[in-house]
């Protein structure tokens, strides 16, 4: 089995999401063996964002690229393959102003790549990353699952409808809430995550 870990957020040890992140990846380890992992931190070893530079290396010949577009095209391949061979993946994604951290933005943007993940066709766009399972560990500082909160919930919709739109379906999704909304509701946000880990079909 191979594993793609991913976290995003900027706050090192004081982040739910690394936290949670590292106990879904360890009880998938320890439910099976042989599980391959492949990790990525995001924020300490971040991804360029797209510039003119890097997506005009698709509109020009490979002899006329400059060094960063040949470093970064190369980037962009390991990237795609990673995520394409993976059978498990494990998203940590706070919540930053609404929507996800840009660092993983820039992960998300070298992935979602027209004619390896994705194609369009006379009926539309088609996924071409099916049979993934995808866990998104999910932390927001207020509350946003309800139907107020939700309608400023630019995270977790973003994330199914993007790995959706490059055909993965099975997305599950562990959510800690309320976390800045003093200690004991931080902890207990966290302690019910913890639980709905161990309850996961992995």
């Amino acid at each position: 089995m191979k594993l793609l870990h991913l976290d995003s957020s900027i706050l090192a040890d004081n982040s739910v999401t690394r936290e949670l992140s590292a106990v879904v990846a360890n009880t998938l380890r320890q439910r099976h063996a042989n599980v391959e992992t492949i990790y990525r931190d995001l924020a300490a070893n971040p991804i360029a964002h797209l510039s003119g530079e890097i997506v005009g290396a698709r509109f020009a010949p490979q002899t006329d690229w400059t060094p960063l577009q040949r470093s970064e095209a190369a980037l962009t391949d390991q990237l795609i393959e990673e995520f394409v061979a993976a059978d498990v993946l494990v998203i940590g994604a706070p919540m930053y102003n609404f929507s996800i951290p840009t660092q993983l933005k820039s992960w998300i943007d070298r992935v979602a790549a027209a004619g390896r993940t994705f194609k369009y066709t006379e009926n539309g766009a088609v996924g071409l990353v099916p049979n993934k399972k995808v866990i998104v560990v999910s932390a927001r500082g207020g509350v946003h699952s309800g139907e107020q909160g939700s309608l400023m919930d630019f995270q977790e919709d973003y994330l199914v409808k993007v790995l959706g739109f490059l055909g993965v379906s099975d997305v599950e999704i562990i959510r800690a809430e309320a976390i800045g909304m003093g200690q004991d509701k931080r902890d207990t946000s966290i302690h019910l995550a913890k639980e709905a880990i161990a309850k996961l079909a992995l």
